[in-house]
């Protein structure tokens, strides 16, 4: 019983904090969409963060002074707490998402880059993409193409990384790789494997293969939370000589060694 208490008690609490938050942030955007209307969703993100207990170890530091494309590893949707919590940036997310009930609304009102998987609309994503970039927006970007378990991580995806180049101009935006590790789950440490209830807690935060969202999210709920452990590495400046599949091989690189194996 005490599980869907806890559950049906951080729903009520998500929504009067949306309730407080979202309002003013549709009022900051009507007069800036610039990098300062960040400021809204960063303490939204973080008063979710900690409704649904959800607690962040940071090593090393965001950058926060120059404009930025952050690429890193994915595990959930929970992610975008803790990574909007410490990052003022957009979160890149296919188009889907959009038209979700409250959800689409929300990811909207923060400003996510929605983008299609479709071929044929590879122009009109990139044009989209660098419009924001354009306007001095960071971006976050989850270059596996799908989010997984957290055990491993998936060869990067390289099509958007030609974005860090301005064709034009030829200037290029530095990159900051990012690594999360899942430390804990309803304060248990997270081990072992497939093999294992639950994927040894793994899949009481992790989001991946064909799970679905609505019994994924109530499940979290019902559970004291989770711990991860955000690695900010240093940047990436490009060089002219560094095209996009050199960039992503180079992020990947690092992303995997800041990764905390499984026990």
């Amino acid at each position: 019983m005490l599980g869907p208490l806890r559950a049906v008690i951080k729903l009520v609490l998500i929504t009067l904090w949306c309730l407080l938050l979202v309002p003013i942030q549709c009022i900051v955007l009507l007069f800036h969409k610039g990098p300062g209307s960040y400021f809204v969703p960063q303490f939204w993100h973080k008063g979710i963060a900690a409704i649904i207990g959800l607690k962040t170890v940071v090593n090393g530091a965001a950058m926060a002074r120059e404009q930025t494309i952050f690429v890193g590893n994915h595990l959930s949707y929970l992610d975008i707490f803790a990574l909007g919590s410490v990052i003022r940036a957009s979160f890149i997310a296919k188009e889907e998402i959009a038209g979700w009930p409250v959800i689409g609304f929300l990811s909207t009102v923060q400003q996510t880059a929605f983008i299609s998987r479709s071929g044929g609309q590879a122009k009109k994503v990139a044009n989209s993409l660098a419009a924001m970039l354009k306007v001095g927006k960071g971006l976050i970007l989850f270059p596996e193409g799908t989010s997984t378990d957290g055990r491993a991580i998936l060869p990067f995806k390289s099509s958007l990384f030609s974005l860090v180049r301005d064709e034009t101009s030829g200037k290029a935006i530095q990159i900051q790789p990012f690594t999360v590790s899942l430390l804990e789950t309803d304060g248990k440490p997270v081990a072992g494997g497939p093999e294992t209830p639950l994927n040894g807690g793994r899949d009481l935060y992790a989001w991946w293969g064909d799970m679905d969202f609505a019994p994924h999210f109530w499940k979290f709920l019902t559970t004291s939370g989770a711990k991860l452990q955000i690695t900010f590495h240093p940047v990436i400046k490009p060089q002219p000589e560094q095209d996009r599949k050199i960039l992503s091989k180079a992020s990947w690189d690092i992303v995997n060694q800041g990764l905390i194996p499984p026990v």
